[in-house]
């Protein structure tokens, strides 16, 4: 694997060494003091972000530091690409400072290929446009791995703003690798055409309750909107948010619950749910860190005979 630009860059194999590898670390060092390996010292993983991110760009800098790499971090609102700096360019720019791997997150679909047509360095897509999210699905399967000790057989019910989400793309691609059984729900507005064959769209959230195993809630991508697309909020909560009312059911069937972040509480699901043993909202920011970190273990380590990763 030369890149990670999108799950079709991911063979079964190189999921499960990611995964084996975010084990290994996260059995290593989550419950030390001092939370770090040497397993990069001397590398230098840069971080491209021209969208907001929190979760993302905080665990990769994180993921990059616990295994004591060097980091460098650019916005697109403090860089020269403001100034009307081409991608390349600022991609070639970085070349120079003798750089190792790059994260990048972008507005555009496609930007990352952009850089990865190059050949320079390692990218890693952090996402791109409406398009992709590979690390936000991968660290999804790890979580229901994590909190199931399977993933194949189960039934996920993905529920909200399909149409606009990455997250969504990503997720069809890596479930169906792993041998689950999807469904969807929401507006007819937010359901692309892109669905795969085997997905099943559901009639309403108490069918998704009661015939599957876990609901990923997405939030309504607002910024990505056209200025033809409009929803009404109390509509979609009747029809397709987890209430208090719906949360009950949650509890009797002992169902999980995930969003990949950030929630809009009380829109997509009201907070109870959120902060409640049946959501893994959480523990998939936390296991999300072991899972950059193998990622980053794994495609610097294809490249340095340096590195020696504890598979």
């Amino acid at each position: 694997m030369r890149h990670l630009i999108t799950v079709k860059d991911l063979s079964l194999e190189d999921v499960n060494a990611i995964f084996m590898l975010a084990d290994s670390f996260y059995e290593q060092i989550d419950s030390r003091p001092i939370k770090k390996v040497p397993l990069l010292t001397g590398k230098t993983v840069a971080l491209l972000f021209s969208e907001p991110s929190t979760r993302t760009r905080v665990s990769f800098e994180l993921a990059a530091k616990r295994l004591s790499a060097d980091t460098v971090t650019i916005t697109q609102s403090t860089s020269s690409m403001k100034k009307g700096e081409t991608l390349e360019d600022t991609a070639r720019t970085l070349s120079q400072y003798g750089i190792d791997l790059l994260v990048i997150r972008h507005s555009k679909a496609g930007a990352p290929d952009i850089i990865s047509s190059l050949g320079l360095f390692p990218v890693v897509n952090a996402g791109d446009g409406k398009r992709s999210h590979p690390t936000q699905a991968l660290l999804d399967a790890y979580t229901i791995y994590r909190e199931y000790g399977k993933i194949k057989g189960l039934k996920v019910a993905i529920i909200g703003d399909i149409l606009h989400s990455r997250v969504a793309r990503s997720n069809f691609e890596i479930l169906r690798m792993f041998g689950c059984r999807i469904f969807v729900l929401g507006p007819t507005s937010m359901i692309p055409s892109y669905l795969p064959e085997d997905v099943v769209r559901l009639e309403n959230i108490e069918q998704a309750i009661e015939e599957c195993d876990l609901l990923y809630f997405l939030r309504i991508q607002f910024e990505r909107f056209n200025e033809r697309e409009v929803v009404d909020i109390d509509t979609y909560r009747r029809k397709y948010a987890l209430t208090r009312e719906r949360f009950e059911k949650i509890k009797k069937r002992d169902l999980r619950i995930m969003h990949p972040g950030p929630v809009n509480r009380g829109i997509e699901i009201d907070s109870e749910a959120v902060d409640s043993e049946f959501s893994l909202v959480f523990k998939q920011v936390k296991f999300g860190l072991y899972v950059r970190m193998g990622i980053l273990a794994y495609l610097l380590s294809e490249r340095s005979e340096e590195i020696e990763v504890p598979y």
